[in-house]
């Protein structure tokens, strides 16, 4: 009995866990060339906001598709690299490891940063929820939704546990976390003022066990500021820039992380 447990043992951590050697097609492969060549290589001095702009540019357009990862509690994870069709979390993944890459081997390794609380290749470490961006190690960015001149909310998350008692995320632990938010009635002209270029914006959820709902990119041209987003609405379903103040009218608020 004892070696049956064993083996069941080592089933599941194999299940959960698995190397880091990429899993990524043809096209998206070429497609990662092209990016690399044209816009990460002679970016590489410029400021940080900056390159994350103009690597998120290059993503324009592409389709929305969401659940392209492998893994689960009962599914190895791989690490995946697949820029034929993004949702609104792997899209910030692709151009946060970008944006910190000098090669295409160097790529792989920050997406592995990026995505994994320590670099590590487990659907328990993956860094699912947007607060885990500024929460776990590496971190990928910091929490400044508190220092933008804009009154806030504070509140108290249990990450991952539903109003029901039950799990988002089976297998993944729930995480109590503290989520400031800022309330959408509440952004003003300073608030738009001190976003940057490239700051990563969650969009807040009321929602029991959640951080946010939806996720992207500030982009600022000229007066106007801009939501860089894998789009699921009927109308985009792909990469878009929308006004922020529009489509955060009918939403509850935003968290804001700056990149590191």
């Amino acid at each position: 009995m004892k070696l049956i447990a064993s083996i069941l043992l080592l089933f599941s951590l194999s299940a959960c866990t698995t190397s880091s050697h990429p899993v990524i097609d043809k096209q998206t492969s070429e497609r990662l060339d092209e990016i690399l060549q044209q816009q990460v290589i002679p970016a590489h001095n410029k400021p940080l906001g900056e390159r994350i702009a103009n690597i998120s540019a290059a993503f324009l357009g592409t389709p929305y598709q969401a659940d392209t990862l492998t893994g689960s509690d009962n599914v190895p994870e791989q690490l995946v690299v697949n820029f034929n069709g993004v949702d609104c979390f792997t899209l910030l993944d692709y151009v946060a490891a970008l944006s910190h890459a000098s090669s295409r081997d160097d790529f792989i390794t920050q997406l592995r940063l990026t995505r994994y609380h320590q670099g590590q290749v487990s659907f328990v470490q993956r860094k699912h929820f947007f607060s885990d961006w500024f929460s776990l190690a590496p971190l990928n960015a910091r929490d400044i939704t508190d220092k933008l001149n804009t009154p806030t909310v504070k509140v108290t998350k249990q990450l991952n546990l539903k109003a029901d008692g039950g799990k988002y995320l089976p297998g993944v632990p729930v995480t109590p976390r503290i989520i400031n938010y800022i309330p959408a009635n509440n952004i003003n002209k300073g608030t738009l003022k001190a976003l940057q270029t490239g700051d990563y914006v969650g969009i807040y959820s009321p929602l029991a066990g959640l951080d946010v709902s939806h996720t992207g990119i500030i982009i600022k041209k000229g007066s106007q500021v801009w939501l860089r987003n894998a789009s699921s609405l009927k109308k985009n379903m792909k990469v878009v820039d929308t006004p922020l103040l529009s489509y955060i009218k009918t939403r509850p608020g935003i968290v804001v992380a700056r990149p590191r």
